[in-house]
């Protein structure tokens, strides 16, 4: 966007009143700012109060914890990347085949499903009464203990990320030049000088990035290891925080693994900016290119066996929730006043916390686009590059570190579990921006260039200028971005899980309740329905931003 910027400056557009838009931005950018400053607050506030239990808190455990957390991100980053280098130049060999678009469709499933919903189909599928049970009992000669501990972490962790992988690494691959095909298939090449000359040296280019983003998803993984992990022994800091606080309620330990925390997710995000990594994990596919290389009939097979296993691996998850959901008294369930109350609860919270999160993403949007405008030549203020960069700042800080910090703040002014509410909101609002950003910045920048200049000849500005000029331009990217916001809050466990109780609970929350008191038949019929709810808000976020595209 910024040659755009740059190309209106040099047009010499007419001064902008830009004060309402500029304002809008900063006053974004205090939000965020008390959000997280306040997180920071409370841990520091707790760690002076105890400052000698805070550093007796840096204990082995403690530095298993650490290890345990770089072991399973690495262990998940390598079962995730490996496999998906390998699907994504199969899919790329075969760019058209029956049933092509189905999978890539599926391979974007996961990234809509609540972790607590996967987890539970996992369970499903290899836990030790689940469907796969009886073969496991007979490739051991024993009873089968189930997949809790790193087994389940692994295999969690591998069923969301070797989808974003394959897909990541697949819009890599569309983007070599056809003229390089075409050269190759002159020269008669062979599928695996092609792969060593062409395809690797484009794989290679993105490996880094696509395995740093998996491996930050994996130390901020919370749900799947609470839910999997099985005790002690599988313990991350992010679930070593919530049992701090919840179960031990040991402050000072919560303040050291929150540190600990805060400086291993910087580490990783700005290590993934200097590689140009997509912090945010969406993958747009182009349309596939056409390929000038023959596939020969073992390559073809092989193809063949690595898209089956992959496809087989993701969908299992997905089918086996949707049948131990069918399997559960879904009328009883319907029936309970709790089931009713905290379905309620989840669509408030998850519609309030969209509605923020659209609301402070278009508020840095126009903050931006005003500010480049009016500086026309020379560097960046700070200004700016806050309003461009401000809500990236939230991926180096997970949502259950927020929480922590305003947990441990807050227990000194009162109820902590009555401002449950607002912080779910928030912290939920403001860790969807990223995803909302992208759907909104494209659209109004676009919409900027075409009508900036005849906008501040007539003096069309403020509210006036929204509701004429760029609403009729944004309403499919700000309604992606609600829906996808939407459906992030929906499944969020992070937050709900330190601050609810018997009187906020949301639908995580109760599954989460059910789960823990081995409820597990009404577990998957809550798991079956927000499933369904979240899957339905991103594919209509997906309808729309296909929409928006064709309408560009």
């Amino acid at each position: 966007m910024a040659g755009g910027d740059e190309q209106v400056g040099k047009q010499m557009a007419p001064a902008h009143s830009t004060g309402s838009r500029v304002g809008a931005g900063i006053t974004a950018l205090a939000a965020i700012t008390l959000l997280i400053g306040g997180a920071f607050v409370g841990l520091l506030v707790e760690g002076a109060h105890d400052l000698s239990g805070a550093w007796a808190a840096f204990d082995p455990y403690l530095f298993r914890v650490v290890r345990f957390t770089l072991w399973q991100a690495a262990l998940s980053t390598l079962l995730s990347v490996g496999p998906a280098l390998f699907v994504a130049r199969a899919l790329s060999r075969h760019p058209r085949f029956p049933g092509r678009v189905f999978i890539l469709q599926l391979f974007a499933v996961p990234l809509a499903l609540p972790a607590i919903v996967a987890a539970l189909g996992i369970l499903a599928l290899y836990g030790r009464a689940g469907y796969f049970s009886g073969f496991f009992n007979w490739i051991g000669g024993q009873g089968w203990p189930g997949i809790y501990g790193l087994s389940g972490i692994l295999v969690a962790h591998v069923f969301f990320n070797l989808p974003l992988a394959t897909r990541l690494f697949l819009e890599a691959l569309q983007t070599i030049q056809t003229d390089q095909w075409r050269l190759a298939s002159q020269l008669g090449m062979g599928a695996r000088p092609a792969f060593r000359l062409i395809e690797w040296p484009t794989l290679r280019a993105a490996l880094p990035g696509v395995a740093g983003l998996v491996f930050m998803l994996c130390i901020t993984s919370f749900t799947i290891v609470l839910t999997l992990g099985g005790g002690p022994a599988a313990t991350t800091l992010e679930v070593g925080i919530y049992q701090a606080l919840r179960f031990d309620f040991d402050p000072a330990r919560a303040v050291a693994l929150t540190l600990l925390q805060i400086a291993l997710t910087f580490i990783v995000v700005l290590a993934l900016t200097r590689l140009g990594a997509n912090v945010v994990g969406d993958a747009n596919l182009p349309v596939a290119p056409r390929r000038y290389l023959s596939v020969n009939g073992t390559e073809a097979t092989l193809n063949a066996t690595l898209i089956v296993l992959a496809l087989l691996f993701v969908a299992g998850p997905m089918a086996a929730t949707v049948a131990a959901g069918l399997g559960a008294d879904l009328g009883r369930l319907a029936g309970e006043a709790i089931v009713r109350q905290a379905t309620l609860t989840s669509a408030a919270l998850a519609f309030l916390s969209a509605l923020l999160s659209v609301m402070l993403s278009l508020a840095l949007t126009v903050a931006r686009r005003a500010l480049a405008l009016n500086r026309r030549f020379g560097p960046r203020t700070l200004l700016e590059h806050a309003t461009d960069t401000g809500a990236g700042f939230v991926l180096v800080v997970p949502p259950i570190v927020v929480g922590a910090g305003w947990f441990l703040l807050l227990r000194h002014v009162g109820d902590v579990f009555a401002i449950a509410p607002v912080m779910v909101v928030t912290v939920n609002a403001v860790m969807a921006m990223p995803f909302a950003l992208r759907a909104v910045r494209p659209a109004y920048d676009a919409a900027s260039e075409r009508h900036e200049r005849l906008c501040a000849q007539l003096g069309i500005s403020g509210w006036l200028r929204l509701w004429l000029v760029d609403w009729p331009s944004l309403r499919r990217p700000l309604a992606t971005a609600f829906a996808f916001a939407m459906a992030l809050s929906l499944g969020d466990l992070g937050v709900i899980a330190l601050f609810g109780s018997d009187s906020v609970q949301t639908l995580p929350y109760l599954l989460l309740a059910r789960m823990g008191s081995y409820r597990t038949q009404d577990a998957a019929g809550l798991a079956l329905l927000l499933g369904l709810v979240c899957l339905a808000l991103v594919l209509a976020a997906d309808r729309l931003g296909k929409g928006m595209a064709r309408d560009v």
